[in-house]
């Protein structure tokens, strides 16, 4: 589907849509899709991308006016994540969720990339791929348990240490009764981003912004991502990783009080694949599971 009129308009000049304007094609695709669930058919909802869709027609010698560009992009295996499964909703509540949905499966077929360059495919891949995301486990349940009652939204920026590339992700947690509860995709997205920043050795910022509703302020504390872990940020840290968001565009948090990150677990050890039984560092070596020098497979540090 076209879910904007931007996107409409967009891919209208390949002929896609006919004489229709983008309310009327609302309109007959909400009709079709009831039809289709009425029918007992389990309908998948996918964003049809202009720049994408075109980059996918012109690779694989598509016409993008043409029915069978639109069916094999439609059945891409190369989004990641599960179905977005239509429920007979409104198109008018449902595309700003389906757009969401996109967004952050983008996120995680990116970010997924760069977690498996950077854990390598040799032997010790499979190790470090899970040191890595358990690694992430234990943070993220450790940052939703320290954030308190209420809801409160991450932010993750990261940069890889050869190419530079950067990836970003967002998500809002509701926190009630101690046990977090996610929206969306977006969860799936911040870890699996967070992952592969840490497996790239990169720098980076995650922050945690507390409930705006809370008395007193908002609270936000941070921690620094740096070869490939996770530290605590000081007050001051904390000021200028929002002055630097600003820098950015992003709309400073009215009332923000900075405050200090707290304490998280730290990279697990990597087991050895010749073993299976222990870590592949000793219990005296300092370095982080996975750095073992320049030498190793996959590029800079991982957890």
């Amino acid at each position: 589907m076209a879910v904007r009129a931007a996107d409409f308009d967009g891919l209208a000049r390949h002929g896609l849509f006919g004489a229709l304007g983008f309310r009327e094609y609302l309109r007959r695709t909400e009709s079709q899709l009831r039809a289709l669930r009425a029918a007992g058919l389990e309908v998948h909802l996918r964003v049809l991308d202009p720049p994408d869709f075109e980059d996918y027609c012109e690779a694989f010698g598509f016409d993008p006016a043409g029915a069978a560009g639109r069916v094999a992009y439609a059945a891409d295996p190369e989004l990641a994540g599960e179905p977005f499964v239509y429920a007979g909703e409104r198109l008018t509540d449902l595309l700003p969720v389906l757009l969401d949905d996109h967004r952050a499966r983008v996120r995680i077929t990116v970010a997924g990339g760069a977690l498996v360059a950077a854990v390598g495919d040799g032997p010790l891949g499979q190790p470090r791929l899970v040191a890595v995301m358990t690694y992430v486990a234990a943070v993220w349940l450790t940052l939703t348990d320290g954030a308190g009652e209420g809801r409160h939204l991450f932010t993750l920026r990261c940069h890889g240490p050869e190419d530079g590339e950067e990836l970003t992700a967002a998500a809002d947690v509701r926190v009630a009764g101690g046990r977090p509860f996610g929206e969306g995709r977006d969860v799936e997205a911040f870890c699996v981003t967070l992952a592969a920043g840490a497996a790239a050795g990169g720098e980076g910022a995650l922050l945690l912004h507390g409930d705006p509703a809370a008395p007193g302020g908002q609270v936000i504390r941070g921690w620094a991502l740096g070869r490939g872990r996770l530290r605590p940020m000081t007050a001051q840290e904390v000021f200028d990783a929002l002055d630097d968001d600003v820098g950015r565009g992003l709309p400073h948090p009215p009332g923000a009080v900075p405050l200090p990150g707290f304490a998280l677990p730290d990279p697990p050890p990597v087991r050895s694949p010749r073993s299976g039984r222990g870590p592949s560092a000793g219990p005296s070596d300092p370095a982080p599971p996975g750095a073992e020098g320049p030498d190793r497979e996959g590029g800079g540090p991982l957890v």
